[in-house]
């Protein structure tokens, strides 16, 4: 459990009920919040406000401070009774950061022995949910809303996977890219407005020429070298083919220091997220290939020929998925018989590690595009199990989203004259629908596949965007 950060647990009554009642709410309250805490498996410590929200001015207060503090990512309300919900209303209006309404109630079952009218004064929430979701949708909050009992642990599940979502929500107004050159020249769908992405997701979006990295590059020491190169030798297999060990190590040795110079411009700058262009590598004698990927497994966010915004949506979604089988991905060939319909997703180099099967190999071979020497690269097959793949458009006078599900499935031909990794995938409810409805929605040939991430947390995170998105299942 991360104890940096926590959630506030808010819960709502009336001063009606009386001093004795409250008293009990607060009691409840507190035995929830360390049940979750101790049986929950919470990745984030749930706080209780020792002040119930029985007025207007108490839940302004909260909602306020909840604003303010950094290590708030956000408020969790349950309705342990009836709370008049116009008393919610400026407190609801003025919280920033996300909302969750936990819809349950202290007791699993109804105690037909004991029950009177005082039990059911104090344990309205059936009554006390209604009252505060309807204020919610009129406030058009888009607040998650789970329901079941407390300790139930699909109730738990839920609440934990809300929890990385909202914690990735915060992080996104600190994602900063750094864009290494500039877009690809005359496509379409990696440009973007910028300035609004920023104003609706909080992404600083920064460009540099690539002799800033260079200089970068410039500053490895060999003792650095040497170091990871050793690592590469542990972690990998050196597949030489046809090349000498001499050019293999050679090519080895440079995406080595591109990956030591890459991180170390990225962190000195705070960014999380990066693109490469092919076409913008004057002074570099190879794409990044095999760097790139090293540096996707350590949880970088990236996207190839200057795209931004998937890059940024990239780190996004690792930061959900805890960076495990989450990465940047390109639809490349449709398998389109008809028992057999798949589409196979890959790169030119940089398809990302998380999403390994097997122990990857290092390869070298030329490229075929940008006029520079053969760049080394990690080769694999991917992972297989159900999955999501996301894309983003800008539509000029809005973002929109795709979600697409799908289900990776595993590789069985070799493919030995394929020098990339590859993922293949069936696309939901079919490949004819799914394409047709993917090209009709505009969606581009750059996306984030995620093997650890469900449709359910992506929607969370848009919503809480309140973004347009468009669900292919």
């Amino acid at each position: 459990m991360n104890n940096s950060k926590k959630f506030w647990f808010v819960v709502g009554s009336q001063e009606l009920y009386g001093d004795e009642a409250l008293s009990q709410v607060q009691e409840n309250a507190q035995n929830i919040t360390d049940g979750l805490n101790s049986e929950g498996d919470l990745p984030f410590e749930i706080e209780l406000q020792t002040k119930l929200a029985i007025s207007s001015d108490v839940i302004t207060e909260i909602m306020k401070e909840a604003n303010y503090r950094d290590d708030v990512l956000g408020v969790i309300t349950w309705m342990h009774t009836f709370s008049p919900a116009k008393m919610w209303i400026r407190g609801t209006k003025l919280l920033q950061k996300p909302l969750l309404h936990l819809a349950t109630q202290y007791n699993e079952n109804i105690s037909w022995e004991k029950i009177d009218m005082d039990y059911m004064n104090l344990h309205q929430s059936a009554h006390g949910d209604r009252e505060y979701g309807y204020i919610n949708r009129r406030l058009n909050k888009n607040n998650e809303i789970i329901f079941g009992h407390w300790r139930d642990s699909e109730v738990q599940q839920q609440l934990k996977d809300w929890m990385f979502v909202a914690n990735a929500y915060n992080e996104s107004f600190n994602l900063k890219v750094a864009r290494f050159g500039d877009n690809m020249r005359n496509v379409a769908v990696t440009e973007g407005d910028k300035i609004e992405a920023q104003i609706q997701y909080g992404w600083t979006v920064d460009y540099y020429g690539i002799g800033d990295l260079v200089e970068y590059i410039r500053s490895v020491t060999d003792s650095e070298v040497n170091q990871l190169f050793k690592v590469y030798q542990d972690l990998y297999e050196f597949d030489y083919r046809d090349y000498s060990e001499e050019a293999f190590n050679d090519s080895v040795i440079e995406q080595i220091k591109y990956e030591v110079a890459i991180k170390r411009f990225l962190d000195d700058g705070d960014y999380t997220a990066f693109t490469t262009n092919f076409e913008d590598l004057h002074g570099m004698k190879q794409l990044p290939g095999l760097a790139v990927q090293r540096l996707n497994e350590q949880g970088y966010g990236f996207a190839g020929e200057g795209d931004w915004k998937t890059a940024a949506l990239d780190r996004l979604l690792k930061i959900v998925a805890q960076n495990e089988a989450t990465g940047f991905m390109e639809d490349y060939i449709y398998d389109l018989r008809s028992n057999q319909s798949h589409i196979l997703g890959s790169h030119m180099l940089e398809v990302d590690p998380t999403l390994s099967e097997n122990k990857p190999k290092i390869i070298v071979n030329p490229l075929g595009i940008g006029d520079k020497h053969d760049p080394a690269r990690l080769v694999f097959d991917g992972k297989q199990g159900q999955g999501v793949v996301v894309t983003m458009l800008d539509l000029g006078t809005s973002f929109k989203f795709i979600i697409n599900e799908i289900e990776a499935k595993s590789l069985k031909e070799p493919a030995p004259y394929l020098p990339v990794a590859r993922v293949l995938w069936e696309v939901k409810p079919s490949l004819k629908q799914g394409v047709k409805q993917w090209i009709k929605e505009g969606g581009g040939h750059h996306t984030v596949l995620s093997l650890k991430l469900n449709t359910e947390q992506i929607e969370m995170l848009l919503n809480m965007f309140d973004t347009e998105y468009v669900l292919i299942n």
